[in-house]
This record gives structure tokens, sequence and C-alpha cells, in this order.
């Protein structure tokens, strides 16, 4: 049986903390495949749709390079299948519900993300896209701190 990990991947360095624990979470299956996802999201108000989605197309394409790496690092040993994808959501919208979504349409194990360590009032004001992940996964989620 495949071991499926997802880990949130945002160029931080705790979404990098997350790869490597990614990983050793799936070291001790036979097979093993581990999904590392963005999500970019437009920012600020959008008035022209097509002008969103350019912004977002644009966000998504910086992201290209430093994905194709971090696949090229994590199968160095060839004993892990890699899949990777940047996904463009909604300016107003949580990253969060698109990395559930993800988890669900690929049947994932594991969900992996750092959490950016807002606490307090900030993090009830902001929101946070790792609370969001934990709040609303029916898989269960391993945050890094």
């Amino acid at each position: 049986m495949t071991k499926k990990i997802l880990v949130a991947y945002d160029g931080s360095d705790l979404s990098k903390e997350a790869v490597v624990e990614a990983k050793k979470q799936a070291c001790d299956a036979p097979e093993k495949e581990i999904h590392v996802i963005t999500v970019v999201n437009t920012t600020g108000p959008v008035t022209n749709a097509t002008m969103a989605e350019a912004v977002g197309k644009e966000l998504a394409e910086r992201f290209e390079t430093e994905m194709e790496a971090l696949k090229k690092e994590l199968e160095t040993d060839g004993s892990v299948t890699v899949k990777t994808k940047i996904m463009v959501g909604e300016a107003e919208g949580n990253p969060g519900e698109k990395i559930c979504s993800y988890a669900e349409e690929n049947d994932v194990d594991l969900v992996v993300i750092g959490s950016r360590g807002l606490g307090g009032v900030k993090k009830f004001l902001l929101g946070s896209v790792s609370n969001n992940v934990v709040q609303k996964s029916t898989k269960p989620v391993l945050v890094i701190k």
C-alpha cells in the first residue's frame, strides 16, 4: 500500500522543514508518494477578473523552479514518487481550503504544513493557513513549528 503525504509549501523556512519532515514520515513505507503543493493567491482588491488571473499565473510561475528543485531533491534516492502542483486561489480565499480539497481528492494519509507562529489576537483577527487546515481537514495534519 502506498503512503501518501501532502506538504503545503510556500517557500518559508517552516515549509522547507515540512518537506524534510514529510520525507521522514514516509521513510518506513515500502511505497511512498509525496505531494508538494503551493497555493498562490492574488493580493489586494482586484476589479478585473482577467487581471487577477494574470497576476495569479505570474505568481505561480515564480514557484516553478523552486518546486522542480524540491522534486529532484526528494527523488534523489529513487525510493519516493514526488508530485508537485501549483494552484492559484482567489484573493479573498484562504489557501487552506484548496489544501484540504487537494488532500481529499488525492486521498492522502497525512498533511504536513508549517506554521508562521502567529498567536493570540493576531491569529484570531488574521486567520492562518495552518489553522484553517487543522480545523477543516478530514485527514491527519502535522504542523511544523
